[in-house]
């Protein structure tokens, strides 16, 4: 059943990511035809392909590799590539498309000299019907998402920390901790900038600002007690291996959320003190906890001193009551520290819909494109490591399909993956659609293509260079995923049975 439901997901997932990437190319397709231009292929998936037919002088076929398409459009190219006129470009293209239209070179010479011209204006609508099609698909998944609505919890729009690290990885005072942040404080600017959110879903939120700030020390305002103060943190870096990405600026703290109790182990103090799944621990040692962190940290702190117990205050539907528990050493994993029993803790269950308009999604899902690049090329530590490309927009939507309400959260990345694909491809570059456009604006001033050498060149060029930036990001992506998966295969945690 386990394999099943991997292999639905699975089937999701190229299910959803070939429609956007269909949609893309089929605007490609209409405007081509609208246009008058010469479609010689319309296909799906790439790869040799499994089923092919010609209808009304266009191919359609399906290929054999399982994502994305493309349109063969002869006349996108420069008109001295297509006439011939060379030798060397006789050989460079006539000879492929003969080998395309399944003629001799002859035919395919006697081919191409007979498609018509095609204007600059012309090109530039096919060019741009691709991202046109993506943003109006944006648009469609936009309005689905208002109509069933998407998923909202309250740590979506917190701004309360819930766990400040005391110390470092390296034993040192933690950077909030130090500057004098505290679990409750609600942060309300980060480097002069307002903040409402502490996810880094928008350029609002406190973990985007940290990461983009770019001072020796971060300012931080912050309300205490209803009492507002300022603290300057000192950010900190992550060690990372030399095959993953390079740690951005951090100050370890954490979101407020729930310590609603999830998993508990059979054997375990926890288990025989008679905590169960839902209970909700509010306190530890007779203060106020703000995260389950603090439960996990005060059982971590003790694998090098003495073990104490502590003393968690629960909370269970209507009722509320204490349980001291001493922490012991599981049978294994054998490097266990002392441990309660509380295996995992479970997410904000105080869900709600919440019904954004289709123009605000569009807008947001623009905003996060124009911020990132904002940040790219601003004086951040952000750079081309830290986006993903192909490998981790697959791996969020297996994530987001394993959710049990996770088929709204797709709607709305949906949202965000068309928007950010209308605007990529816009971009001046010789391989995408805005490169298209830009050569057709440069055709129409010039009254000539540019020449064929010289685009070849330059698309050659930056075809190496995407593909050499696709393998790099994709590395990193399938990094993260399969250190992730290993950290879900973790051995269980087996406690000995009471005496």
């Amino acid at each position: 059943m386990t394999i099943l439901h991997y292999i639905l997901i699975a089937l999701e997932v190229i299910l959803i990511f070939n429609l956007i990437i269909g949609v893309h190319e089929l605007g490609h397709f209409l405007a081509a035809r609208w246009c008058g231009l010469k479609v010689e292929r319309f296909a799906i998936w790439f790869g040799k392909p499994i089923w092919k037919k010609k209808v009304g002088g266009v191919e359609y076929a399906l290929g054999t590799i399982p994502f994305g398409g493309y349109v063969s459009l002869p006349q996108m190219a420069t008109m001295e590539m297509i006439e011939g006129k060379s030798g060397k470009l006789e050989e460079k293209v006539v000879e492929p498309f003969a080998e395309r239209v399944g003629g001799e070179k002859g035919e395919a010479q006697a081919a191409l000299e007979t498609l018509p011209n095609v204007s600059p204006f012309d090109k530039i609508i096919v060019a741009f019907a691709g991202p046109l099609f993506s943003f109006l698909l944006a648009i469609g998944f936009a309005v689905v998402v208002w109509s069933v609505g998407k998923p909202s919890i309250d740590a979506d729009n917190t701004t309360t920390v819930g766990w400040v690290e005391p110390k470092d990885a390296n034993g040192n005072p933690g950077p909030a901790w130090q500057a004098g942040l505290r679990p409750g404080d609600t942060i309300l600017e980060v480097d002069g900038q307002p903040v409402h959110h502490f996810s880094p879903t928008s350029a609002d939120s406190v973990t985007w600002r940290i990461v983009t700030s770019t001072g020796t020390n971060i300012a931080i305002k912050y309300v205490r007690d209803g009492e507002e103060a300022t603290v300057y943190a000192v950010p900190f870096h992550l060690k990372t291996g030399w095959a993953e990405r390079k740690s951005l600026r951090k100050i370890l703290i954490a979101s407020a959320s729930k310590a609603t109790i999830y998993e508990i182990a059979t054997n375990s103090p926890a288990a025989r003190a008679g905590l169960q799944p839902g209970d909700e621990v509010v306190a530890l040692n007779g203060e106020k906890i703000y995260s389950p962190d603090a439960v996990d940290y005060a059982q971590q702190a003790m694998s090098n001193t003495i073990v104490k117990p502590l003393t968690l205050t629960v909370r269970r539907g209507g009722e509320q009551f204490d349980r001291t528990l001493l922490p012991v050493k599981p049978l294994q994993p054998t490097n266990a520290f002392p441990l309660v029993g509380i295996m995992s803790w479970q997410g904000d269950t105080n869900i709600t819909l919440v019904h954004p308009s289709p123009l605000d999604q569009v807008s947001a899902s623009a905003m996060q494109i124009f911020n990132t690049f904002g940040a790219l090329f601003s004086k951040s530590e952000i750079g081309v490591q830290q986006l993903g490309g192909a490998v981790m927009i697959l791996r969020v939507y297996s994530n987001l399909f394993q959710d049990e309400d996770g088929w709204r959260r797709v709607l709305w990345f949906s949202v965000i993956l068309n928007v950010n694909l209308a605007l990529l491809n816009l971009l001046p570059l010789p391989v995408l659609d805005g490169g298209h456009i830009t050569l057709s604006l440069i055709e129409a001033v010039r009254r000539r293509p540019v020449s064929g050498k010289i685009l070849e060149k330059i698309q050659s060029g930056f075809a190496a260079l995407l593909i050499v930036f696709m393998l790099y990001i994709a590395f990193f992506d399938t990094g993260d995923w399969l250190r992730s998966a290993r950290a879900d295969r973790e051995q269980p945690v087996v406690f000995a049975p009471a005496k």
